[in-house]
């Protein structure tokens, strides 16, 4: 530990980073600290994060702005693919390789010995983290301190966070281990632990990014999403970059009750885990994207892609991030969405998401081939097709009649 002169320290301001600075300085002979905090959307969570890092020991704060990069680089190319994870939008996980490649080059750029992070030796975020930096930074030694104190639970955290004069936003009774982004807020721990217990969503505090469906308006709103080739680009009528549409949806869905899940998923580390999601605007793209896909994607294209969907999700959520199979995927992503162009419109009501229709310059719906009205098609075609695609039924029966 004596080696250990200077460290780079993933901070958030929680309440586990905020008693990792006091405990570095207490156990590893009081090395300089400087504290990172990524700033992926996470708004008021970075109010006063300067004053408080400064407060508890360490040296300075860096403010990464790392809101496009993630929105641009991964969750983008995981909404062509309609990537989900258990029905889960992969929130915390679109985020943690973009924090770890910083805090890799941070710590390379300042000479630091080793990276810290306050993920629990539980989750999944100690693994995606250390991916990530292992691909920036390989040869870097990386602290995560819950593998290492004695602390054993967030009660312990408060404890020494109090017996310190650290600051902290939470109570014991508000101690929900919480996780915010510009895609999403997650919620686990105190009651939630127990999946019998049914969340209070009405309960003034838990919900921050919008109200519960009980909650929402009685009239629907309306929202049309324009798309070019899978990436939105507009909301009613309105151009803007891809981190201003989600921003815009987060606000409209919010409202609405939209994106809330409760789920219990299977975590990379073997144990079953119970959270609440809240993903308005998220929720609300993909809904679109799928729909635009409907009448732009043909048939075995879209097949495949749902296949993929699924190892694509799994390798986000896996911490898989900075990897040749990613690299292969996404250009798949984006050559399967090169007709995914066009406009969705959608009715937002007390916590669904009803489409209102849709139109492409590239749709692959013909009205006169489906109608139920006259039509150029020659149905007397489909006999023929028929006679050869059921050939191997008939076959097998023949043999079991013995009539071959």
């Amino acid at each position: 530990m004596s080696d250990i002169k200077k460290v780079v320290l993933a901070y958030s301001g929680g309440l586990d980073t905020s008693i990792i600075i006091p405990w570095l300085k207490e156990n590893y002979d009081n090395c300089e600290i400087i504290a990172v905090a990524g700033n992926v959307g996470q708004a008021d969570e970075l109010e006063g994060l300067e004053e408080k890092a400064l407060k508890t020991g360490a040296s300075k704060l860096i403010v990464a702005d790392l809101v496009d990069e993630m929105v641009e680089d991964i969750i983008i190319p995981a909404l062509k693919m309609d990537a989900k994870y258990e029905t889960y939008l992969l929130g915390t996980a679109f985020a943690r390789p973009v924090i770890g490649k910083k805090l890799a080059e941070i710590a390379l750029a300042e000479g630091a010995d080793a990276i810290v992070h306050g993920a629990t030796g539980k989750g999944n975020d100690q693994v995606r983290f250390e991916l990530a930096i292992k691909r920036f930074a390989p040869d870097m030694k990386i602290i995560a301190p819950w593998r290492e104190w004695s602390i054993r639970s967030r009660d312990e955290e408060i404890d020494y966070a109090e017996a310190h004069n650290i600051p902290l936003r939470i109570s014991r009774e508000t101690s929900y281990s919480k996780d915010k982004n510009l895609w999403h807020l997650s919620h686990e721990g105190l009651d939630l632990e127990d999946p019998a217990n049914e969340p209070d969503y009405d309960k003034p505090g838990f919900l921050e990014m919008g109200v519960s469906p009980i909650m929402a308006p009685d009239e629907p709103t309306y929202v049309t999403i324009d798309f070019e080739q899978g990436a939105p680009v507009a909301v009613d009528g309105v151009r803007m970059k891809a981190s201003k549409i989600i921003e815009r949806l987060n606000e409209l869905g919010g409202a609405n009750g939209i994106g809330i899940i409760d789920i219990v998923e299977n975590r990379l580390v073997g144990m079953k885990d119970r959270g609440v999601y809240e993903t308005p605007g998220g929720s609300i793209l993909y809904f679109a994207h799928e729909q635009l896909e409907m009448i732009t994607v043909d048939k075995d294209t879209l097949h495949e892609k749902q296949k993929l969907a699924v190892d694509y999700a799994d390798l986000i959520y896996n911490g898989k991030w900075y990897s040749p199979l990613q690299e292969a995927l996404t250009a798949f992503a984006n050559e399967s969405n090169k007709y995914v162009t066009g406009s969705v419109r959608l009715k937002l009501y007390k916590g669904n998401i009803i489409p209102a229709g849709m139109t492409s310059p590239y749709s692959l719906y013909s009205e006169d081939l489906v109608t139920f009205g006259e039509s150029d098609y020659d149905q007397s075609q489909s006999a023929g097709f028929i006679n050869l695609w059921g050939l191997p039924t008939k076959v097998q029966a023949l043999r079991e009649q013995g009539k071959l």
